[in-house]
């Protein structure tokens, strides 16, 4: 299923979000200049499971600092293209509803308890785990308590073709978490280290974003 737009229009510009989608795009751009570097680069700054034993956990300012950079790096121009899809479609009424400084709090945190996730239940891998979908899957979560009754305009493929319909955020975003949990149970156990989407971390940043909505929501007055 690939998101087109969702039909409620936000009341302000999202300046929050106009910023992050530009910041990943530019940062991609810095990703791509480091040309034979690239991999050293994506050490650097990504989350590598294997590196942060319980012994290197005393270092935890650094681990800090990459969980926060490690969401701004892609794997690809598709790896970045749906995540910027997906933030663009789906932030603009969360940060709508709570402001810019709750929906970056929302936002970074939630990208922050997606990679602690994902070590955690992949704590072998050597593979550096980047991109903004974990953040990404915060926002999704927090849309999904604040906008159930949502329509999302959606194309779904059907062989060659695709179909576009108007499906509610309850439904749309239920199958989504509902594939990434199923996709997780498959990755459990497992001890070979390949490449692949972080599962877990999507899991781990929907249910942030949810618990945090419920923390940063601001209270209706009478």
């Amino acid at each position: 299923m690939i998101p087109l737009r969702d039909t409620i229009p936000a009341t302000r510009v999202a300046w929050v979000t106009r910023l992050l989608v530009a910041l990943n795009i530019l940062i991609f751009i810095v990703e791509l200049r480091q040309g034979p570097h690239i991999e050293a680069f994506m050490y650097r700054f990504g989350v590598v499971s294997a590196q942060w034993t319980a012994s290197a956990l005393s270092h935890w300012p650094q681990l800090f600092l990459v969980l926060i950079t490690s969401q701004f790096l892609h794997g690809g121009v598709l790896h970045l293209g749906f995540n910027m899809l997906y933030l663009w479609i789906f932030a603009d009424n969360v940060e709508d509803r709570l402001g810019p400084v709750r929906f970056l709090c929302l936002y970074v945190g939630s990208g922050m308890i997606a990679a602690i996730t994902q070590l955690i239940l992949s704590p072998h891998s050597k593979i550096p785990m980047v991109g903004a979908s974990g953040a990404i899957a915060g926002i999704l979560g927090a849309y999904l308590l604040l906008f159930p009754a949502a329509r999302i305009v959606t194309l779904i493929p059907l062989g060659l073709f695709f179909e576009q319909v108007e499906l509610p955020a309850f439904l749309f975003l239920g199958i989504w978490f509902l594939l990434q949990w199923l996709q997780g149970l498959t990755t459990i156990g497992q001890v070979a280290d390949v490449g692949g989407v972080a599962v877990w971390a999507h899991v781990g940043g929907f249910v942030s974003g949810m618990l945090g909505i419920t923390l940063l929501r601001p209270r209706r007055r009478w």
